[in-house]
C-alpha cells in the first residue's frame, strides 16, 4: 500500500477559484451531515459538497446505538427521530429452528439515558438534511458537486470537480481544510491511497428489505435468528403505521465461496435468492417465508470491508465515517461510528482554533484506534456470535433446555464485550456523562 501522499497533493492556485470560508466537507450523507450540525453548534462555518444531482429516499434501515443518539439528541435531534422511528427495548436471539436462546434489555429499558433507534435510512438522512438547511442556509449543501481531487497549500485547500449531471465543470472551491465524508466509494480515500486495492469479501452475502407487517414479539424488539453456516436474519421493525402495522426491516447474511454483487449499498437483489435457505422458517412468532414474500424493496450486499488505514490526516486533509473506516454491517454500528466521528472532529476544531492541521491528527489518534477495533471485532465477533456458539454446540439440533447449551452469563460476556469496543456499555457511557 502505497502511504506517501499522492504526485497531484499540492497544486497551484486557480484562478477560477471561488472563496468559502471555513470547512468543506465532501459528502452529504449520515456523517458529512452530522459533522456539518455538529462544526455548525461550534461556530465554525462550513459547506457540503455532494455528488449526487439530486437527493433521493434510499436504502433500508438503520440502527443508531444509544452513544450515537446521545449526540443526535444534543443536536437537538431527538424528539424528530424518535416520532420518526422505534426505539427497540429488547434483543432476542433464536436458533433457526426458531427456539428461544437468549433476551435482553436494549436503549432506556437497560438504564441509558438515550434510546437506541431504529428508522428508515431516508428518515435519519431526511431529518439531517432538513436541520443542516435550515440552521445553516440552503447552500450550505451543493449538489452534483462530484470531487475529482483535493490540492492544498500551506493556507488551506482546492477541491477540484468532474463535469456535473448536465455536462457543466463546478468551479474549484477554497477552504479551510477538507473532510472526505464520502462513503464507501471515497475519491479522497483513493487519492490518498491509490494502491490500496479491492475490499476484502468476508465469505458471506447478505440481502436487506423492508416489509409492511403486523408487530411481533411485542413490535420493540432487535430480533436474531439462525446462524451463517445455513443463513442468520436480523428483523426490527423501523416505523409504525397508523393501521397498526409495522415497517419491518429484515436482513438475512449466508456463508458463500463467492458473490456476484458489487459494494453498492443499493443494489437490487431478489427473494427467491433466499427463500430455499429459510424454507421452513414458519415460526409462531413470525411466518419468514410469507413475510420475505411481502417484502417493498430487497438489495443485495456482499460482506466485505477494508484493512483498518495506518493514518487518515494529511495536513488539513481527513477522512471520516465510511470513507474511513468501512466496515461489515454488523453491530448496528457503521451510522453511529460517523456520528461519533463527526462529534470528535468537530470538538478538536473548535479547541484547536486555527491550528487545523493539530485538530487534525489529534482526532485521528481519538478515532482510529477506536474504530480500527470495531472493523476487527464486526469480522469476528459482533453481538450474535451467541447463535455460533449455540450453532456450534448443539451441531446446528434443536435442544432441550438453552441452560444446559449455554449459560446467560457467558451470553452477556460477549454482547458486553463487543459494546465495551464499540464504546457504548452502561458503566463507561455513565462515567463520561456530558
Amino acid at each position: 500500500m502505497r502511504r506517501g501522499r499522492p504526485p497531484t497533493w499540492h497544486g497551484p492556485a486557480r484562478r477560477r477559484e471561488r472563496a468559502v470560508a471555513g470547512i468543506l466537507v465532501i459528502g452529504g450523507g449520515i456523517g458529512g451531515l452530522t459533522l456539518a450540525l455538529c462544526l455548525h453548534r461550534q461556530g465554525i462555518p462550513c459547506t457540503v459538497l455532494e455528488a449526487a444531482a439530486e437527493i433521493r429516499p434510499l436504502g433500508v434501515g438503520v440502527n443508531i446505538l444509544p452513544h450515537a443518539a446521545a449526540e443526535l439528541a444534543r443536536l437537538g435531534l431527538a424528539e424528530e427521530l424518535q416520532r420518526l422511528g422505534v426505539a427497540p427495548a429488547e434483543a432476542r436471539f433464536f436458533n433457526r429452528f426458531g427456539q428461544h436462546v437468549h433476551a435482553e434489555p436494549l436503549g432506556r429499558a437497560a438504564g441509558y439515558d438515550h434510546p437506541q433507534l431504529s428508522l428508515h435510512r431516508a428518515d435519519l438522512h431526511g431529518a439531517l438534511l432538513a436541520a443542516v438547511r435550515e440552521r445553516l442556509g440552503e447552500g450550505a449543501v451543493r449538489l452534483d458537486h462530484r470531487v475529482a481531487r483535493v490540492e492544498q497549500d500551506e493556507q488551506g485547500v482546492t477541491v477540484v470537480f468532474t463535469p456535473g449531471r448536465g455536462g457543466a465543470m463546478p468551479p474549484p472551491l477554497r477552504g479551510s481544510v477538507a473532510i472526505g465524508a464520502d462513503g464507501i466509494h471515497s475519491a479522497l480515500r483513493r487519492q490518498l491511497y491509490p494502491a490500496e486495492g479491492e475490499p476484502k469479501y468476508t465469505g458471506y452475502n447478505m440481502w436487506r428489505g423492508v416489509t409492511r407487517w403486523p408487530p411481533f414479539l411485542g413490535g420493540a424488539a432487535m430480533t436474531r435468528a439462525g446462524w451463517l453456516k445455513t443463513g442468520k436474519m436480523v428483523l426490527y421493525p423501523i416505523r409504525d403505521h397508523a393501521d397498526g402495522t409495522q415497517l419491518l426491516n429484515w436482513v438475512f447474511e449466508v456463508e458463500t465461496e463467492t458473490h456476484r454483487s458489487r459494494r453498492d449499498w443499493n443494489r437490487p437483489g431478489e427473494v427467491e435468492d433466499i427463500l430455499p435457505w429459510v424454507r421452513d422458517w414458519a415460526f409462531d412468532w413470525l411466518d419468514v417465508p410469507a413475510m420475505l414474500r411481502a417484502s417493498e424493496v430487497v438489495l443485495e450486499f456482499p460482506m466485505v470491508d477494508q484493512d483498518p488505514l495506518p493514518r487518515w490526516t494529511f495536513g488539513r486533509v481527513t477522512l471520516l465515517g465510511d470513507a474511513a473506516h468501512p466496515m461489515v454491517p454488523r453491530g448496528s454500528n457503521g451510522a453511529g461510528q460517523s456520528i461519533l466521528d463527526a462529534r470528535c472532529l468537530a470538538d478538536l476544531l473548535a479547541r484547536h482554533g486555527e491550528d487545523a492541521e493539530a485538530a487534525l491528527r489529534a482526532y485521528e489518534a481519538v478515532r482510529l484506534p477506536a474504530t480500527t477495533q470495531v472493523v476487527l471485532t464486526n469480522r469476528t465477533n459482533p453481538p450474535d456470535a451467541i447463535l455460533r456458539e449455540v450453532f456450534l454446540r448443539t451441531s446446528d439440533r434443536p435442544f432441550g433446555r438453552i441452560e444446559e447449551v449455554m449459560s446467560r452469563e457467558e451470553m452477556l460476556a460477549i454482547t458486553g464485550g463487543y459494546k465495551r469496543v464499540a464504546g457504548y456499555d452502561l458503566a463507561t457511557l455513565q462515567a463520561h456523562r456530558g
